[in-house]
């Protein structure tokens, strides 16, 4: 692999053990990056840490970590002492548990990275975990000392290799509770819940990440690529948004529906024989009655 490892140790399942090495799966490397710039000279702006009370420059060897204990008053940590903290690493992704990949919320999903053995003579045991977690459909729960901090990382199989995604501490995932507290219990229920399922039920796909665009980094380059020719700078128009104040009415429009009638969500798309000619009567002697206007 031509990519360069953030990480190499061993994974250890039991007694059996192969050397691999973490590369990193998600990068921003590719997006389009500033500089800031002294607008009068156009030279690069050099950052500095400057002491809040005398305003005076602070150089690199006088800065110290503080933790605040009441408001302007902290404790000095020494570099020795925070490096003391960090914990020893054998190198070692023990494997502790396996489970299914769906008892794991995705909310203690941090960063993802691919796994891969580092040495050939790695390469047999790599498989034999690998294609065991595959054959069961199960993902492995390990832990090891990455990047200073004891990390709990979910393994699981992906094509030819493993996909190593670090979790979260649970004390840095918030609680749900909070986020939703205020929102009202609610059921949905009858033609409008029928509306939803038929939307959500013609709107099926697959995921497929290049159908997505990042507008804004498109945006940038479009506008950098302008600058450099010295072209005209387009300006864009401001986006209407529709104004809904009828849930049902938003619906029906979704479904493809006129303002009037009954969701016909649950009615199959086509109707043969009889069936056909009993729905075709009904909409002729529907169709003569006074019809309302959509809102």
């Amino acid at each position: 692999m031509s990519a360069r490892a953030q990480w190499k140790g061993y994974l250890k399942f039991g007694e059996v053990g192969c050397a691999v090495a973490l590369y990193t799966a998600v990068s921003t490397s590719e997006r389009i990056s500033f500089h800031t710039l002294n607008r009068a000279t156009g030279n690069r702006v050099r950052r500095e840490f400057i002491d809040a009370a005398s305003g005076k420059p602070v150089s690199r060897e006088d800065q110290v970590k503080g933790y605040e204990l009441n408001k302007d008053d902290y404790i000095v940590l020494e570099p020795e002492e925070i490096a003391a903290a960090v914990p020893e690493s054998d190198k070692v992704l023990q494997i502790k548990a396996f489970m299914a990949c769906d008892d794991i919320d995705d909310v203690y999903f941090d960063r993802p990275y691919y796994l891969a053995p580092s040495t050939p003579a790695s390469e047999e045991a790599f498989a034999l975990i690998r294609d065991g977690m595959r054959k069961k459909q199960v993902a492995a729960i390990a832990q090891t000392v990455l990047f200073r901090r004891l990390r709990t990382v979910m393994i699981r199989a992906h094509g030819k290799g493993l996909i190593a995604t670090v979790l979260n501490f649970d004390y840095e995932v918030r609680s749900a509770k909070e986020a939703f507290e205020d929102v009202p219990d609610m059921k949905i229920k009858g033609e409008m819940l029928d509306l939803a399922k038929h939307i959500i039920a013609t709107k099926k796909g697959k995921f497929d990440p290049s159908e997505f665009d990042d507008r804004y980094e498109a945006a940038l380059g479009e506008l950098v690529k302008a600058k450099i020719e010295g072209k005209k700078i387009p300006q864009r128009k401001p986006a209407k948004v529709a104004k809904v104040t009828d849930l049902m009415e938003a619906l029906r429009q979704s479904a493809g529906m006129s303002g009037q009638g009954k969701a016909s969500a649950k009615e199959p798309a086509r109707k043969s024989g009889a069936a056909a000619g009993k729905a075709a009567k009904s909409r002729t002697k529907s169709s003569s009655r006074p019809q309302r206007k959509a809102s």
